[in-house]
């Protein structure tokens, strides 16, 4: 725990603290994403907000896996379960987001469906193998962090010639994801979320590298900083995105040097490359229907892919109309904008995805007891 223990010393965190309020000028505001679910939560639990001067602002970007899934997606996985009898594996979040007529995936399951969660991919693929006699389907969410070992999967049970096991892929790509974020008219209005910078995700980064983030450098000028996911890590990164606005500065910068790499891991996006093809569009809640923002499963492995093993059509589905989920992931709005927060909608009764997800906006908010923002409201 030592190593852990040196990115969580309160005297350092006062240091960088006392450091950006130096830094930050009285005369402006400064508004930073932190992209990543994994951040938000460290900005809850260590109640890093607190520290920052009341020009400096963190807002919750898109970054949970869970939380972007639409319910259109949730209720594919729920129908294969339900009609088709087929045992779907996926992970512990997945099993309570609220789909469509008042269902998860857990209700599903009190109504006989088999749906099972899994710690990883390779349970689902065990199972597969230890019951030939049953069509087992693995349920797989997650942006580029989770998408190597899912390929893998696929590529093993390729191997083994599994004639009962498929993939629903949602798997999801993040540059895709800022860009609609800075593309979207809100990021563009008076009054609207203007974005100065970007805390860049940790995990998605050791696969991907920080190159794919020099377009928002240089065409957006927005500078971006990779960071770890431990308190110091957060706020040195909000130190250097402060240095970089006052410089004039768009740049990518990496504070979380012990992992990532400008390359990232070329081994697991060959890897990717080979099981998995761009999906010409694919609907993300809170952001809408995004081009070549997410995977399917390539040609090559269509034995494997369960949209097109069952014939799945998808079909989209609104959000609960009083939940502001939506707008959460888009910046636009914080968990204390919505009025369902804290009332119906809390960690054991979500109204929508952004509470139920351990990497949720609005969980971190409820769960570390964030019930006022001293940065103020967006």
């Amino acid at each position: 725990m030592k190593y852990v223990d040196a990115f969580r010393d309160g005297e350092l965190a006062r240091g960088i603290a006392a450091a950006i309020a130096r830094e930050a000028s009285p005369a402006r505001r400064y508004a930073f994403m932190e992209f990543c679910g994994g951040h938000t939560h460290a900005i809850s639990r260590y109640g890093l907000a607190d520290l920052l001067p009341p020009q400096v602002r963190m807002i919750h970007g898109p970054g949970c896996p869970v939380c972007v899934l639409p319910i259109g997606r949730i209720d594919q996985a729920i129908r294969l379960a339900l009609d088709e009898g087929v045992t779907l594996c996926t992970y512990a979040d997945t099993l309570r987001v609220p789909a469509s007529a008042g269902l998860t995936m857990l209700r599903a399951r009190a109504q006989g469906a088999d749906i099972r969660m899994v710690y990883s991919a390779a349970e689902a693929l065990a199972l597969a193998r230890r019951e030939p006699g049953r069509q087992v389907v693995f349920f797989a969410i997650g942006f580029e962090t989770t998408t190597p070992p899912t390929a893998l999967l696929i590529r093993q049970a390729a191997a083994l010639g599994l004639a009962n096991f498929s993939v629903l892929c949602c798997h999801v790509l993040t540059p895709p994801a800022i860009a609609a974020i800075l593309d979207a008219p809100e990021a563009r209005a008076p009054g609207g979320v203007a974005l100065d910078g970007f805390i860049g995700p940790a995990h998605v980064s050791t696969v991907i590298g920080s190159r794919p983030y020099a377009r928002f450098a240089a065409e957006y000028r927005k500078p971006v900083v990779i960071a770890g996911f431990e308190p110091l890590d957060v706020m040195q990164a909000i130190l250097m995105l402060v240095r970089q606005v006052n410089d004039g500065r768009a740049e990518v910068e990496n504070e979380f040097t012990r992992a990532v790499t400008d390359d990232g891991n070329l081994k697991a996006q060959a890897l990717m490359a080979d099981v998995f093809a761009l999906r010409e569009s694919f609907e993300w809640r809170g952001l809408g229907v995004l081009p070549r923002s997410a995977l399917r499963i390539h040609e090559r492995y269509a034995a494997f892919d369960a949209e097109a093993r069952f014939g799945l059509v998808y079909v989209p589905v609104a959000d609960h109309k009083a939940c502001e989920c939506g707008p959460i992931l888009r910046g636009v709005k914080a968990p204390l904008d919505c009025k369902l927060f804290g009332t119906v909608c809390t960690p054991d009764t979500p109204m929508g995805a952004c509470m139920v997800s351990s990497e949720g906006a609005c969980a971190a908010h409820y769960t570390y007891g964030r019930v006022r923002d001293p940065a103020g409201p967006h």
